[in-house]
């Protein structure tokens, strides 16, 4: 059988970060990808300019129609950017058959403009994350999640890991890359209490557009072929820290370009 993952997640028109990042995963680890659109975006390396959220019901519309036909082994959620679309896709969750979900709760695009409003923010965490069977914040979005101060090392991840999934959801990843240091280190974390930290180097580069999705969506590729919870993050880690450090391989717009998801099939 085919592995088969469905992003639900916004459009992101420059390419590097949303759905395209999530389907350009998927396929790097070999997955047939599947969409759900929830909001477009005008958007390149520079910024974002305009969103325009999909109405709720063709959200729904969109989750009827794929998964009705397709036998979707794991689902990965980005970008939902009101109250609405939240609701529609918790119910899509809880009537369809999605396989595992990761959930990255996307607050803020790498070029700093926000993606999710705060009206927003209580509802994914009460409806959505709940459902989640990894949860997948930065440090900025487990802060805003939580209510509290970025977390300003490893003593403070934890102590936020284990607060998130008190939350709800069934194991946690929460990701360094917005720390300091030579290493950038994420912390998983489970409801049986492991803690496992995926220790890298920090790779220095302007190109780190997509970062989060595409970590995200790399794991609900490895779930989608079988992996554990475990083992789809340890490897969905090796996969994103290999693109960041393929990125500058790329040129691609003025601002914050996008790693490099092809980096093992393209020559340059």
């Amino acid at each position: 059988m085919t592995a088969i993952a469905v992003t639900i997640a916004g459009s992101d028109s420059g390419g590097g970060a949303g759905v395209q990042a999530d389907l350009k995963s998927f396929s790097a680890n070999g997955v047939y990808g599947a969409s759900v659109l929830t909001a477009l975006t005008a958007q390149n390396t520079l910024g974002v300019s305009a969103i325009h959220d999909v109405p709720p019901a063709f959200v729904r519309a969109q989750m009827d129609a794929v998964y009705s036909d397709l036998k979707v082994n794991a689902t990965k959620i980005g970008m939902l950017s009101s109250v609405e679309i939240i609701e529609a896709v918790a119910g899509g969750l809880e009537a369809l058959d999605t396989g595992p979900v990761v959930l990255d709760p996307v607050m803020v695009a790498a070029s700093g403009d926000p993606l999710l409003v705060d009206s927003a923010v209580s509802s994914l965490i009460s409806v959505l994350v709940p459902l989640a069977d990894v949860i997948t914040p930065n440090l900025h979005e487990a802060a805003r999640m939580l209510e509290t101060e970025i977390a300003a090392n490893e003593t403070e991840m934890l102590s936020q890991a284990e607060n998130l999934l008190r939350l709800g959801c069934k194991s946690v990843l929460l990701k360094g890359g917005h720390g300091t240091g030579e290493e950038s280190a994420d912390l998983f974390f489970d409801a049986v209490g492991n803690a496992i930290w995926l220790h890298a180097e920090r790779i220095q580069t302007n190109n780190t557009h997509g970062t989060g999705c595409t970590l995200s969506s790399a794991i609900a590729a490895e779930l989608a072929k079988g992996s554990d919870l475990e083992g789809a993050t340890r490897a969905a880690k090796k996969y994103i820290h290999a693109a960041i450090s393929a990125a500058d391989q790329l040129e691609i717009g003025a601002g914050h370009g996008p790693v490099h998801h092809f980096y093992r099939f393209w020559s340059m």
